[in-house]
């Protein structure tokens, strides 16, 4: 293979290089690169002294005459651990996991967001301090700090904008806050916080994991409210300011009369989401308020609440042929607490009648596979990508000196 001629390789792109798989000996990275041994041999250095590089087995003898096979080198996921979180409206996880994404403590528990910004962080930060006590980790271990939360998110201020049901949080400035709360409950210094939209993070953990070779891949959550996220070549679609993916928004017809938490009439959300079906089963007598008390219905064959989530599952079907004729996506996936058989019944139904075949040819639709890990999952990948990106990995290095 021939190399890239690029001689201004960093150690940054060497250690992107080792990650991905696409070149992990010495004599490789000098072949990809066109990096001579010695520049090679000094960039890995920085490398090894900070702590994120080791030499692994000896891999295959490169040369058709025999010798001493070549040392392996692998990136270092003990060096660090990453803290992350998942928002929803009623209730939140976090937890500890490694750089390669394996969890190693979490916790769930009530925190409701329309109590706002400052009680919600200010928790979560206690709620992290505590597990890394849990596993057994020291705060001074942790990279950085992922978030996932249930509104639209413009990651380049890490700040959601005019989310329809996180009243308070509008414009609020989480990544500090989140960042102030860890310190304060650790007394370790400030690490970096990304805060990204939850179906975002759902999406790109359960692509990671379950899909990776999907290079269009998209994933509906049906909670509260419905959002969907889009993985393409890899990463995340967010849209210009990060609004892409809003599909409980879209407008149908049969919900004309249906007022939305956004404010307006007629949002799919407002006649489709798991509270819009809690409000049909209280109408009916049936004791629901949230989308979590639908999916326990669910979960014990509660006929009408079956009834009502394929009715519900129909009507996103519906929407969702417009995205897979749009997107063209190879996998979508149904997460949330409506991700069940009926309510992807009635997915199945609309989507396949309404979509031309083309576009559902070669289409899986499936469930999640991660569950409720999927946000922290996601979360946590989110801050490792960022992190040990070619470019910051430079940054950092710097900064430690090395």
């Amino acid at each position: 293979m021939p190399g890239r001629n690029t001689t201004q390789a960093s150690a940054g792109e060497l250690l992107e290089l080792v990650r991905s798989g696409r070149a992990t000996t010495r004599g490789a990275l000098q072949q990809v690169t066109g990096l001579s041994r010695a520049t090679v041999g000094q960039r890995l250095d920085r490398l090894f002294r900070a702590g994120w590089l080791r030499e692994g087995a000896g891999g295959p003898v490169d040369s058709p005459l025999g010798g001493r096979p070549a040392i392996t080198l692998e990136f270092d996921d003990e060096h660090a651990v990453v803290l992350a979180a998942d928002l929803d409206t009623r209730h939140a996880r976090a937890a500890v996991l490694t750089l390669t994404g394996e969890i190693l403590a979490e916790h769930g528990g009530t925190l409701v967001v329309e109590d706002g910004p400052e009680p919600v962080l200010g928790e979560l930060g206690r709620w992290l301090a505590e597990l890394l006590q849990k596993c057994g980790h020291d705060a001074d271990e942790v990279c950085g700090i992922g978030l996932a939360v249930p509104g639209p998110v413009d990651t380049d201020t890490g700040r959601v904008v005019q989310p329809p049901i996180m009243p308070g949080w509008d414009g609020y400035d989480i990544r500090s806050r989140l960042a102030r709360s860890f310190t304060d409950h650790t007394g370790a210094a400030p690490v970096p916080v990304l805060v990204d939209n939850d179906a975002n993070l759902m999406a790109y953990g359960e692509q990671r994991t379950g899909h990776p070779d999907c290079s269009a891949f998209v994933l509906v959550k049906v909670s509260t409210g419905i959002g969907a996220g889009v993985v393409v070549d890899g990463s995340v679609y967010r849209g210009i300011d990060g609004g892409a993916g809003d599909i409980g928004h879209i407008r149908v017809p049969e919900g004309a009369d249906a007022l939305c938490r956004c404010g307006s009439y007629g949002c799919l959300a407002a006649v489709a989401s798991g509270g819009a079906v809690a409000r049909r089963l209280a109408e009916a007598g049936v004791p629901a308020a949230s989308g979590s008390d639908v999916r326990e219905l669910l979960a014990a064959g509660h006929p009408e609440a079956v009834g009502l989530a394929r009715e519900a599952g129909r009507r996103v079907g519906d929407v969702l042929a417009t995205v897979v004729t749009l997107l063209n996506p190879g996998v979508l996936m149904i997460a949330g607490d409506l991700a069940g058989t009926p309510f992807l019944t009635g997915v199945r139904e609309l989507l396949y009648q309404r979509a031309l075949p083309r576009s559902t040819a070669r289409l899986d639709i499936v469930t999640s596979r991660l569950g409720e890990r999927a946000g922290l999952v996601g979360a946590g990948a989110l801050v490792v990508e960022h992190l040990y990106a070619p470019e910051r990995v430079e940054e950092r290095l710097r900064a430690l000196g090395v």
